[in-house]
């Protein structure tokens, strides 16, 4: 009997042990790879450790990493590209290929934990790729299924912007065009299969964009006396980040689901951008993030106010700042570490390091909007043999935009290839920016407050005030 006893405890340890562990609070990492000099993987695998973190995900099945990833201990999250949802919706062949190439070599070795079928499907693709978004997840799990494997999650990363509404957060309502045919259908196959939500939750660009109402201290997780206090539930909110969960708890009940497990796909604050991106800095992501990590890893368990008492499962993003992500400067500035290898703050993703110990952090400089003209120029060190690409591509778009750089124009002179481009690009983001437009030009291009006009010539610049 004593023997049983201790075989029963034992057990009965392991299996806590193994649900501990695959419930960790600890946060995981996104390891991006949208840079061109960014570490190997291996390296990358070791700086992962050195930050503590629980999991890694992907946004591929990359041969190279997963290998690297092997024998680690870390959770690991794959992903399906959005490209080949539709394909493998209508295809049971094509999906158990895709299990066979991409996960069987390497699991279990590379403890694969999670597979995300696309990434912000919804407000990323096309509307034909919606509708076969739940199709491709159930056929990825058939796929699992007849493998044996039953330990790997299958669900997709959603923004907020499948939200119609979120505020209050008890009037969380998904989108009409969704709601129903899409997210429906997805929230039921999670709640059988007692998988994840997984969800993007970004505060900064909510309070980026309107932060003349939304307090900064409040979405930094710093507020000690501002709180918001939904008039349906009565429920008091102390930060931007439990708001927006909340908001998203709230439409999964409305739907009929309200037990339905939220796993935090990316959340994170940019370390840097363009002149004109406010709140952008070391100091405000160095505390957003180390105030998301004692929040999560807190024992025991705080929740959100609807869900009190929960675990948040997590991944941060980034690893790296990555210079090859398109769209605007802080897109390419989330990493928590530069691709030299040096952390941009410090972190402790376990949340064991007090924050005592941490250095100083430089002041936030851009946390009020910058008021004053912007010009977009070609950037230190760019390519010539892509400057050309980038110079016609800005002088096709716009109405006249490079007539100034004709010749016999004011702006001909000096004749080069940097001058005329600084041009075309400063005429381009003037014209484009309210739709969209931004100072990128794939790396060849930033933004200056530093007048480039030159006697004759004037750059046209956007304004803001």
């Amino acid at each position: 009997m004593a023997i049983m006893g201790f075989i029963f405890l034992f057990v009965l340890f392991f299996l806590v042990s193994v649900s501990s562990a695959e419930f960790s609070s600890i946060p995981g990492i996104n390891y991006g790879q949208l840079g061109n000099n960014l570490p190997s993987p291996l390296k990358s695998v070791e700086l992962i450790k050195t930050l503590k973190a629980k999991r890694v995900k992907i946004y591929d099945a990359n041969p190279e990493i997963l290998k690297a990833l092997a024998n680690t201990n870390l959770q690991v999250s794959i992903m399906v590209p959005n490209e080949l949802i539709v394909n493998i919706s209508s295809n049971q062949t094509l999906a158990d290929e895709w299990i066979k190439t991409n996960l069987i070599p390497f699991y279990p070795q590379t403890l694969i934990r999670y597979l995300l079928v696309g990434n912000e499907v919804i407000t990323s693709s096309p509307p034909e790729v919606w509708a076969a978004l739940v199709p491709a997840i159930r056929r990825i799990k058939h796929s699992l299924k007849t493998c044996g494997i039953h330990k790997v999650k299958v669900g997709t990363p959603s923004a907020m912007g499948v939200l119609e509404s979120s505020f209050p957060p008890s009037n969380g309502t998904f989108r009409s065009d969704i709601a129903d045919r899409i997210i429906r259908p997805l929230l039921q196959f999670l709640d059988r299969t007692k998988s994840f939500f997984f969800l993007d939750v970004y505060p900064y660009f909510a309070w980026s964009s309107d932060p003349n109402t939304i307090n900064l201290d409040y979405t930094l997780f710093e507020s000690k006396n501002i709180t918001v206090t939904d008039p349906g539930t009565g429920l008091v909110y102390h930060n931007m980040f439990d708001q927006m969960v909340d908001g998203v708890h709230f439409a999964m009940k409305r739907l009929g689901y309200p037990s339905v497990r939220i796993f935090i796909a990316e959340t994170g604050w940019p370390n840097g951008g363009d002149i004109d991106q406010i709140g952008a800095n070391i100091y405000n992501a160095a505390t957003y993030n180390r105030n998301f990590v004692k929040k999560v890893t807190t024992k025991p368990p705080v929740g959100t106010p609807a869900r009190p008492g929960s675990i948040l499962p997590s991944f941060i993003f980034s690893l790296y700042n990555e210079n090859q992500k398109p769209g605007v400067g802080t897109e390419r500035h989330f990493g928590l570490l530069y691709p030299n290898e040096s952390h941009v703050y410090e972190i402790d993703l376990s949340g064991k390091t007090p924050e005592s110990e941490y250095k100083p952090l430089p002041p936030a400089e851009n946390n009020q909007p910058y008021k004053g003209k912007i010009w977009c120029v070609v950037a230190k060190g760019a390519n010539k043999t892509a400057l050309q690409g980038a110079l016609s591509y800005a002088c096709s778009q716009g109405n006249k935009t490079c007539d100034p750089i004709q010749p016999g124009k004011p702006c001909f002179k000096p004749n080069s290839l940097v001058w005329h481009s600084s041009y075309a690009f400063s005429s381009y983001w003037a014209q484009f920016r309210p739709l969209g437009g931004t100072c990128f030009f794939d790396g060849l291009a930033t933004q200056t407050t530093k007048d480039p006009s030159y006697g004759s010539c004037k750059f046209p610049s956007v304004t803001l005030k």
